[in-house]
């Protein structure tokens, strides 16, 4: 209901899976996911889930491949990069490793096709904790999780739409 209400006017596809990883996202987009798609822009939020196996460093390096990936596969649209959203509790470990994720990811932002737009903060009290409302075991975000995410990236979002939209043909 939350993509409806606030994306529900655009020609949106969501291919988010349960559980994903950069590589089973990385094995779709080589393996033919979102061919016959001209999106004039992309979300991508990836590698909470790869926190448990993966080095930050690996993690970025997993998501810098996605994002050149998407580049590659839909060269007309513009990227918007999503940090990873903070897990767990605010001393928990895994919070380190998202900051040091985010900050890589960030330089991967050039102002023309690659946006990088880090909303985590949007999803903690004055504590750095998550309260249960927005995400009610410290990951997935509930309905209010969802608001607070669509409306954190609705304006951005549009505006790398019409950008892509008023782009001059190559």
């Amino acid at each position: 209901p939350v993509l409806d209400k606030y994306f529900g006017h655009l020609k949106v596809a969501n291919f988010g899976i349960a559980g994903d990883t950069t590589q089973g996202v990385l094995f779709r987009l080589q393996h033919g996911e979102g061919q016959g798609f001209n999106p004039k822009a992309v979300m991508l939020m990836i590698g909470t889930n790869n926190t448990g196996r993966n080095t930050a460093a690996e993690i970025a390096e997993g998501i810098g491949a996605v994002v050149m990936e998407l580049q590659k596969d839909f060269p007309k649209a513009k990227i918007l990069l999503l940090g990873i959203f903070p897990r767990g509790t605010p001393n928990d470990p895994v919070r380190a490793t998202i900051s040091e994720i985010n900050g890589i990811i960030a330089k991967l932002h050039d102002g023309d096709r690659v946006h990088y737009l880090d909303i985590g903060a949007k999803f903690l009290d004055a504590n750095g904790t998550i309260p249960r409302e927005v995400m009610g075991d410290a990951l997935h975000p509930t309905t209010q999780g969802y608001e607070i995410w669509a409306q954190a990236v609705k304006d951005p979002l549009e505006k790398l739409i019409k950008s892509s939209s008023e782009a001059p043909a190559n």
